[in-house]
């Protein structure tokens, strides 16, 4: 990588910081730099019941959940007057559209990363999302 570019991603880098920016895009000469922001996911409270509780060590149950792959708008039907692409109860496959995702007001259609049922929506139609953020739980 050219000294030059990494002095430009420190600016932009600095630029995201400064600004409360989730990312940042630079474009010179055909070369194209991209500065995405870490986020933290929210964490989920589960209810806790006295057995686990009284575990020296807790199993650590991994939650199968399918993310969003960028920042943007949630919209869990493909219109308003629309049913849902998918819903509690539904069975989806690996590739499957699961909602959309508005972004510079161009709507992407997002896939499920993997097959399974649906066990939780965990957004609302018309919220915005970020990168990586959860949005349904599979069972």
């Amino acid at each position: 990588m050219k000294q030059e570019h990494k002095e430009l991603i420190k600016e932009l880098s600095n630029l995201l910081k400064e600004n409360n920016l989730h990312e940042i895009e630079y474009q010179e000469n055909g070369v194209l730099l991209k500065v995405v922001a870490q986020t933290q996911t929210v964490p989920v409270v589960m209810p806790s019941t006295p057995s686990s509780m009284q575990s020296a060590q807790p199993e650590k149950q991994e939650r199968n959940i399918l993310t969003c792959p960028m920042v943007g708008v949630v919209y869990l039907a493909p219109s308003p007057e629309a049913p849902t692409y998918v819903k509690v109860g539904d069975v989806v496959s690996e590739g499957q559209t699961i909602c959309l995702v508005e972004a510079m007001k161009t709507f992407n259609p997002i896939t499920a990363q993997k097959s399974g049922k649906i066990k939780a929506v965990l957004v609302e139609s018309g919220a915005p999302v970020e990168y990586n953020q959860p949005l349904f739980e599979l069972e």
